[in-house]
């Protein structure tokens, strides 16, 4: 089993997710976070807008799903999430042993 971690763009992310509907997933979370990456120096072309100097909003998507699965959900995620401008976001793909899964 793999964690797959997908951060979007915010207005992207309902996208991803009505894609995500028809895969084979374990499970998923959601949440709103804040941040930056390579686009950091660029921040200070947005002028006095509210996003100067401060992190930008993003969407974190967290999946967990089969090995066979990995590749055919990460060209979903892509395939939805990438505008080609920077900023677009990131995918992480983290083994996870189910020896580590604990359920309550």
């Amino acid at each position: 089993m793999k964690q797959i971690v997908a951060i979007v763009k915010p207005y992207l992310a309902e996208k991803v997710l009505e894609n995500l509907q028809r895969a084979p997933l374990e499970a998923l979370n959601v949440r709103e976070v804040k941040g930056y990456g390579r686009q950091k120096s660029y921040l200070d072309q947005y002028g006095e807008s509210e996003y100067s100097h401060a992190f930008l909003p993003k969407v974190e998507i967290t999946l967990w799903v089969d090995d066979a699965r990995v590749n055919e959900i990460v060209r979903s995620i892509i395939e939805v999430a990438r505008t080609g401008r920077m900023g677009d976001g990131k995918i992480m793909v983290l083994p996870l042993a189910m020896d580590d899964v604990i359920s309550i």
